[in-house]
């Protein structure tokens, strides 16, 4: 059978971080002496390793030297082996059982599918906290594995995975804090509650892109499942109800909710989704990444006071009734339009006549002289208009420039135009 073509970790650590190529040392990390063996080393005999090892789409197939590993990685913490061509978990525990401080490992996009991790070489992985294995299409026996021989992880990444269901696992993960879940097939409440049942301490739930269409669980159900929730992330999922809003304040300890791109949002506007929201999450100090003030709580739920205050009784959330019982039944706002006014009622007097007309303050004095002829029986070249502001304590202003527009004026309703013929 052909070998598989690609090049060994330790290959590639050797090249990438060779004097030649990593001649200085850089950040955390120390310069590694190894001694020649009988057999001879293909490295030089230092090489500056940081502790954070970056080794992405370097094309690795296999471990190499396993001696040679521990002597140069004794002391890394932080591992990327992403989008490599790893598909032998045998070969991924050669490396990571020679790493005895590694904390973080990230295989994202490396075909582990194609074979079983068994819990032989699951052990060897004991003491990573953060674990990241997206786009690797990993079953959830092979996350049932991992989680049984991993007593600290904290944080898991299973993102692009493909899942439409979740497998419960025997045993309980007490230690997972953070699950990223996003961009998985998850349509179905039932399968998010198994992780509830999973992981118990579970602090942070990220589970954006997954078509989740509604929340069908009771309140007590809700904090008993996720009993330590802090932070929920369900951007662009399928929610389109206020109930299942509603439903995440059963999570007793839910301080941060992020709901950017559910249908039920679409048809507000976007000052009406924010404030809508906080009114009804409570608790939350952060919604959608933006802190919330105590001045906006107070403003978001006031105006959902008054968002609903028309709805019919039947059509009011019970929210409404809490937040009556806080601020009092409000008084609607007042309607203030705040566009310039187009036109007004003014009196124009002629000798001895009165006439109350409406006037367009868009037009130009010499626009109003012709506007005025007909009541006034004089030419526009005989005619001098003089403005009279009700309340100005100097007298008429005479309107003499034929350009000059009317709004200028400040003309209001009730203020006085005088029409006095040109003197020959």
């Amino acid at each position: 059978m052909d070998q598989p073509s690609g090049r060994s970790f330790m290959q590639v650590l050797c090249e990438k971080y060779s004097p030649e190529n990593f001649p200085y040392r850089r950040g955390p990390g120390m310069g590694v002496h190894v001694p020649a063996t009988p057999q001879g080393s293909p490295m030089k005999d230092r090489l500056n390793l940081p502790s954070v090892l970056v080794l992405n789409s370097c094309g690795i197939t296999c471990a190499g030297d396993e001696n040679e590993i521990a002597a140069f990685c004794a002391h890394v913490s932080e591992l990327d082996l992403s989008d490599n061509k790893l598909e032998d978990w045998h070969e991924v525990s050669k490396i990571v059982s020679n790493v005895p401080h590694l904390e973080f490992l990230n295989l994202s996009s490396n075909p582990l599918s194609l074979s079983v991790l068994e819990r032989r070489c699951a052990g060897s992985f004991a003491g990573v906290r953060k674990l990241v294995l997206n786009n690797s299409k990993a079953s959830w026996e092979t996350v049932h594995t991992i989680l049984q021989e991993l007593p600290d992880l904290e944080e898991l990444f299973l993102c692009l995975n493909d899942y439409e269901t979740v497998s419960c696992s025997p045993v309980c993960c007490q230690s997972l804090k953070l699950l990223h879940i996003t961009d998985n097939n998850l349509q179905d409440w039932t399968e998010i509650r198994k992780l509830g049942i999973m992981f118990p301490s579970l602090d942070t739930l990220i589970l954006a892109n997954n078509n989740l269409t509604t929340i069908e669980e009771s309140e007590d159900s809700l904090a008993r499942l996720f009993p330590n929730l802090r932070s929920i992330n369900l951007h662009k999922s399928g929610l389109h109800c206020w109930e299942d809003i509603d439903k995440l304040n059963s999570f007793p300890k839910l301080e941060e909710v992020k709901l950017l791109g559910i249908p039920l949002l679409q048809s507000y506007t976007t000052e009406e989704r924010r404030k809508l929201l906080i009114a009804r999450l409570p608790s939350i100090v952060k919604l959608n990444g933006s802190i919330v003030a105590d001045g906006e709580r107070e403003d978001s739920e006031r105006f959902f006071i008054r968002y609903y205050m028309e709805f019919p009784e039947e059509e009011v959330p019970f929210r409404y009734h809490e937040l009556v019982t806080k601020y009092g039944k409000l008084e609607p706002l007042a309607v203030v339009d705040l566009r310039p006014q187009s036109s007004v009622k003014v009196e124009v007097h002629f000798q001895d006549k009165v006439e109350e007309m409406s006037i367009r303050l868009d037009q130009t004095v010499a626009e109003l002289k012709k506007h005025l002829k007909t009541v006034v029986q004089l030419s526009t070249s005989n005619m001098l208009l003089f403005y009279l502001d009700q309340e100005a304590p100097f007298g008429p202003e005479e309107m003499k420039y034929s350009s000059r527009a009317l709004h200028s004026y400040g003309i209001r309703d009730g203020d006085k135009i005088y029409v006095e013929p040109r003197m020959k």
